[in-house]
């Protein structure tokens, strides 16, 4: 954690805000400025992970960032202070201004669009921008024009007064001063995993453009293949890194604070299984005619929906037929509240853990739709991306684990929801088909539901409709 320097006049301090979705803290991935930096309103100022996405954090004030609160990997509470921004000095205007780039102009367009930057119900204004813009910094350490000069870009500029304009050689592993004037080549950097500070600036005035980024990418690659190789190396082989604990006769590696996210999934699980008097019913499955119908269902030049989408589909279909498992219950637990449709939860494994994006709507798509809206759902969710408004609001989870290698899995019932489906692998086994042993492909189906809004029979009822559709696709076919 860092100490901030002391305020004074002029100096204002930016507390995190209210996240929203009871939401009470936020982790700290990245800052992408410095202490020194000179930064706008609007700007990105640090990626910060909720329970919900990561996400960037714009900051609400202008000028020259005096302190840093905390650290990569920090948490930080809701009010608590995130950074600390100084009135930048006033300088007369230059009487001779640089005449626009192409650059310069394109860049024009996009203030004109006003503030975007918002996090989960926080943001500044459209009125804060004006679309005007002041010439660009030809240094490291160019002032602010006065009050009545136009306003400045969204530019990182990182101050080393006692450091020339152009550092020597030597001095090239350390932050160098960078200018991203385009947002979209600043989101293009942090999409493929780059520090911009670290990328040699061709552009107009040392500004990075788009071909800088995609040049420092192709070198990236070439280099992180041996930074994979190095770091796995020297982990395999570093006791040092072990800390001085034992528990139960056993050494302790390391302790690592539980991210937002998984705590949030931690009490929703928990939550879950103590309100829930949960019951499981579930069944094997003969796909033998899906899986072979589904190679058939492809367009001219496409790909065939995945198995996911067609399953999906005649869950749907079976819950028109079985609305009660798409309910829920109200927070006093006396009310069914019922809805006009399904928005279906998919269960999706990502490397920061457990995420279930919501498709709204979903029983009004067909099956292409569905394919199309699951295969976006799922990559955006394996990216870290998702924003938080498409992380709620199922009334019905489908959670798909035969991609895992997985048969079977009594899941826990996704809160606030009822119900939720599990599919397992769909493998060939030994099956019984008028007398004779074949081989089919089998798959098993496993459905969790609360006991306080139907009894078993309602849910065997629902597996039986899913098992028919299954079965016999070609006698829905019209419907899906």
């Amino acid at each position: 954690m860092s100490t901030p320097l002391k305020p004074h006049t002029g100096t204002q301090v930016f507390l995190l805000p209210d996240l929203g979705e009871g939401l009470t803290e936020a982790g700290l991935v990245q800052w992408l400025v410095c202490v020194g930096d000179t930064i706008t309103t609007d700007q990105p100022i640090a990626e910060v992970e909720t329970a919900k996405s990561i996400v960037e954090l714009p900051s609400p004030f202008a000028g020259v960032v005096t302190a840093l609160h905390g650290t990569a990997g920090d948490t930080i509470d809701v009010g608590a202070p995130v950074l600390e921004v100084a009135d930048s000095p006033t300088a007369p205007a230059t009487p001779t201004a640089e005449p626009a780039q192409p650059e310069h102009e394109a860049y024009r367009e996009e203030e004109r669009a006003g503030s975007g930057n918002v996090l989960i119900g926080y943001g500044t204004t459209a009125r804060l921008t004006t679309g005007r813009r002041r010439p660009a910094a030809s240094s490291v350490s160019t002032p602010r024009a006065p009050a009545t000069a136009p306003a400045p870009v969204p530019t990182a500029i990182h101050s080393a007064p006692s450091t020339p304009a152009t550092p020597p050689p030597s001095e090239s592993a350390d932050r160098r001063p960078v200018a991203v004037r385009s947002p979209l080549v600043r989101r293009l950097a942090r999409d493929l995993g780059l520090d911009v500070h670290s990328i040699t600036a061709t552009g107009v005035d040392g500004a990075v453009t788009r071909a800088d980024v995609l040049r420092a990418a192709v070198d990236n690659a070439v280099d992180s293949a041996t930074a994979h190789h190095t770091s796995a190396a020297a982990r395999s082989g570093a006791p040092e890194q072990r800390i001085d604990e034992t528990v139960d006769g056993l050494g302790v590696l390391a302790r690592e604070r539980m991210s937002p996210l998984r705590r949030a999934v931690s009490a929703k699980l928990s939550r879950s299984r103590s309100e829930i008097p949960e019951a499981t019913v579930w069944v094997d499955v003969d796909a033998t005619a899906l899986w072979n119908l589904r190679s058939q269902m492809a367009p001219e030049g496409g790909k065939a929906p995945s198995v996911t989408a067609l399953l999906a589909r005649f869950v749907l279909l079976a819950l028109e037929d079985y609305p009660v498992l798409a309910s829920r219950l109200s927070e006093s637990g006396d009310e069914i509240i019922s809805f006009d449709g399904v928005n279906l939860g998919i269960a999706a494994d990502t490397e920061r853990g457990l995420l279930v994006p919501v498709v709204p709507r979903a029983h009004a798509l067909t099956v292409a739709q569905l394919d199309t809206a699951l295969r976006e759902l799922t990559a955006t969710a394996r990216s870290g991306t998702m924003p938080p408004e498409r992380l709620r609001g199922s009334t019905f989870t489908l959670n798909n684990y035969g991609g895992l290698g997985v048969d079977g899995s009594a899941a826990i019932i996704n809160h606030p929801d009822v119900a939720i489906l599990g599919i397992g692998r769909i493998i060939e086994r030994p099956w019984v088909v008028e007398g004779a042993i074949v081989a089919r492909r089998i798959v098993q189906l496993s459905l969790a539901f609360d006991h306080r809004v139907c009894d078993g029979g309602y849910a065997a009822g629902f597996l039986r409709r899913v098992t028919e559709l299954i079965e016999h696709p070609l006698r829905t076919f019209g419907r899906v």
